[in-house]
């Protein structure tokens, strides 16, 4: 009978603690506005993330023996070519990793 009332503590714990971590942005949103350090992390982290993703596929390029490099090549350079015209995170990663699929699947 212990097991069953610590499995349900662990369960209830881990949905308190799920439920406070989706419900933390929103009752800190004006905070959360107003820090400096967030506003530095909004500026920062997306070129981070995007930078190494780019080395991350490219050495993934360099290491595929199956197809070549030539597909991760090719839609790193349409992404970076599509952010560069559009400036639009979303469409290029979603055109270069429609690109990716295309080229993998198509050989």
């Amino acid at each position: 009978m212990n097991d069953i009332r610590y499995l349900l503590a662990v369960i209830f714990a881990m949905g308190a603690v799920t439920f406070a971590l989706r419900a933390f942005p929103f009752l800190s949103a004006q905070w959360l506005r107003r820090s400096p350090v967030v506003q530095h992390l909004g500026r920062f982290l997306p070129l981070a993330i995007m930078a190494l993703l780019l080395v991350h596929s490219a050495g993934d390029a360099a290491r595929s023996h199956d197809y070549g490099p030539w597909p991760e090549l090719l839609a790193i350079v349409a992404t970076v070519l599509l952010q560069w015209r559009s400036r639009n995170p979303l469409l290029s990663i979603v055109a270069g990793t429609a690109l990716y699929v295309l080229l993998r699947n198509w050989q």
